[in-house]
């Protein structure tokens, strides 16, 4: 029996096993970085050991640590998580070596699974269809194919090679910045993805819990995912749980993991893998099948049976996102930084399947939350349970319009366009959706009176901040000066640039008039020396109500509340209008110091995991020069022109910041 439990991860999944466990009376262990003493995994868990170091590579990917971290801590299994531990077999033998029990798939199954072309040749003799493998890319003929690693999973290394031009550099590519041998196979054109997640005891059962909708994809990354499938009847949903069983009873699995399938617009399917964790999409099958996914991982480790017959009933309609920290600014790439707020309203429950419908928060950060480049880019999932698939879209897309998530950017914009666009909603979704639909990515926040009306309210909240710190300050009304022309103005650096505003007061404290107006970055110290611009752009606006952290408006008869949140120079607005972020900037900025010409900088905190060439060396256009590990994925750092390498600072393990010198290159 399990009596005190490790869980070798961190953040959310962490969390999450915490709570199943407190339910059922396990104690429990959390192991930690430097960079993640005060995080909340920590804090929750009974016990916690401390891996020193920094990066995961030192800590949390190190099995002898863990195993070294369990023992000392006193504890009998080991949890491995959803991350890289899970799938390894050599970890899952030392594990069971050592006398603990095991929570995840046994090793010997866990090593055919490292291997996707093994994988791939025993499900096929199952009799579970399987696209055509070449492990020559040499043999290629037809066009379009998917370049993959032949070791792992999921979707790192991967590459679409339309031409046979491009064929050989696109499989050196791969290899080089995977380490691994690759395999071609057949890429299908906007195609779905679907899954069928399986749980398997060592009696031999095996239940599948319907199929997931995992679609709506970027960088083939999950950002969406869905239980039941728009496009899955119970016919084919039958189908697909019959090829799920098949492959996993080939492959001898046992615990909780997902088989996963390209599904073709005439219903033909295709296996791709088979997952062997709790992946991360797990929650949205749990609130329609009202079982504890991880409470069934730890019943199978105990060596029982599984408590159902077979397949639960699906109730209703789940839908989660992954909530992710990205900078749409900077192609997507993870971002970093303080987490100030992180609020989402109407929360009926976290960690465990819903008891009705209403929204679950899974989290792995809290306010104060230092998001780091080392790990993944996830800070939480949220999920809409309701009795259809439409009620659970509007729900979710609701919920994330109003959450607060102050001091890290994130897609949250992108989450809520893709909720409410006319396909989505009629499920007409694949794999291309996003590039389908460009117009996703455009910022939340269309409407340019949204934009200016934030604007006015964190000028109206930092006057009244302002006023409430200096007393003799109190008895004049906000925005009141002695001179009758006079204005009160702000200069911020807002979602499209550099906006002066500016409003009037009466001395009755009305608003008398304001005006937003775009700023040259390079004449900021001459914002609002001049005349005031004209104020019949905007429409008629009523201050009701202003303090340092809240404003409400009444705009052209329409009254609208909006939340100030203040960090700094920064003002985070949020209203029903979505989500504004402003930082004030100085009239007389410092002038920005010169970077070397030909410097090539971090375009994202992370550890340089490998260089690939030294100082003095002669490089082409467009050729690697090193990788930078953050967020559990490698950012490459391709050369921009031909040149010579003049510098090069960095080196393997060596971490950086965002804006941090990489390299220098003396252009030919």
């Amino acid at each position: 029996m399990i009596r005190r439990l490790l869980v070798a991860d961190r953040g959310e999944i962490a969390r999450r096993v915490f709570a199943t466990c407190r339910l059922v009376g396990i104690e429990t262990v959390a192991v930690y970085s430097d960079a993640d003493s005060d995080a909340p995994h920590v804090t929750e868990a009974d016990y916690a050991v401390r891996l020193t170091g920094g990066t995961p590579s030192s800590t949390y990917l190190r099995g002898d640590l863990i195993i070294a971290a369990a023992k000392r801590a006193g504890a009998n299994a080991i949890h491995p998580g959803n991350g890289a531990l899970a799938e390894d077999p050599e970890f899952a033998a030392e594990v069971a070596d050592s006398g603990m029990i095991w929570v995840g798939a046994p090793a010997k199954t866990l090593g055919t699974l490292h291997s996707k072309i093994e994988t791939k040749g025993i499900v096929a003799e199952a009799g579970v269809p399987v696209l055509q493998t070449l492990t020559d890319p040499a043999t290629v003929t037809d066009f379009p194919v998917l370049i993959k690693p032949a070791g792992g999973t999921g979707g790192a290394g991967m590459r679409v090679v339309r031409d046979p031009v491009t064929l050989a550099e696109a499989v050196a590519t791969t290899r080089q910045e995977t380490g691994d041998d690759v395999f071609c196979e057949p890429y299908l054109e906007n195609v779905r993805h679907i899954e069928v997640p399986i749980v398997a005891d060592s009696h031999g059962a095996v239940v599948p819990f319907g199929e997931r909708e995992c679609s709506v994809q970027r960088r083939y990354q999950k950002i969406i995912e869905e239980t039941p499938s728009p496009a899955v009847d119970p016919a084919l949903r039958e189908q697909l749980c019959r090829a799920a069983i098949l492959a996993v009873r080939s492959i001898g699995y046992v615990g909780a993991g997902a088989v996963e399938f390209l599904l073709e617009e005439d219903g033909s399917f295709w296996f791709v893998e088979l997952t062997p964790s709790l992946q991360v999409e797990h929650a949205v099958t749990e609130c329609v099948s009202g079982y504890d996914l991880v409470r069934l991982q730890l019943l199978i480790a105990e060596g029982g049976n599984l408590p159902m017959p077979g397949p639960p009933p699906i109730r209703g309609h789940a839908i989660e996102v992954r909530i992710c920290a990205e900078d749409p600014a900077y192609a997507w790439l993870p971002a970093a930084g303080t987490l100030h707020r992180f609020k989402v309203p109407d929360v009926a429950g976290s960690f465990r399947p819903l008891p009705q419908p209403g929204l679950r928060l899974d989290a792995g950060v809290v306010d104060g939350s230092v998001v780091g480049g080392q790990h993944d880019s996830m800070l939480a999932k949220l999920v809409a349970w309701a009795p259809t698939r439409q009620e659970a879209a509007r729900m979710l897309a609701s919920a994330l319009t109003r959450t607060e998530l102050h001091g890290v950017v994130s897609n949250r914009d992108l989450l809520v366009r893709v909720l409410r666009h006319g396909s989505f909603r009629a499920g007409d979704v694949d794999t291309g959706f996003l590039d389908r639909h460009p117009e996703v990515f455009a910022p939340l926040l269309s409407s340019v009176d949204a934009v200016r009306i934030s604007c006015l309210a964190a000028a109206l909240a930092g006057a009244a901040a302002r006023r409430a710190n200096a007393p003799v300050l109190r008895s004049l009304p906000s925005g009141w000066r002695n001179v009758p022309s006079g204005s009160q103005t702000a200069v911020y650096d807002g979602p499209a640039g550099p906006v002066e505003v500016g409003y009037r007061m009466n001395r009755h404290g009305e608003l008398a008039g304001w005006w937003v107006r775009a700023v040259d970055p390079e004449e900021l110290d001459l914002a609002g020396l001049g005349q005031a611009p004209t104020l019949d752009d905007h429409p008629p606006t009523t201050v009701v109500h202003a303090d340092g952290s809240r404003v409400d408006l009444d705009v052209n008869g329409i009254r609208l509340s909006l939340k100030v949140h203040r960090v700094g120079d920064v003002s985070y607005v949020d209203s029903p209008e979505g989500s504004v972020t402003l930082r004030e900037l100085s009239r007389f900025p410092l002038p920005a110091p010169e970077a070397t010409e030909g410097s090539l900088i971090a375009p994202l905190p992370g550890a340089v995991r490998r260089v690939l060439v030294v100082p003095g060396q002669r490089v082409r256009a467009g050729e690697l020069l090193l990788t930078l590990e953050a967020m559990k994925l490698e950012h490459p750092v391709h050369a921009p022109s031909a040149g010579v390498v003049a510098s090069l600072p960095v080196h393997p393990g060596a971490e950086v910041d965002t804006g941090e010198l990489l390299a220098v290159l003396d252009p030919e």
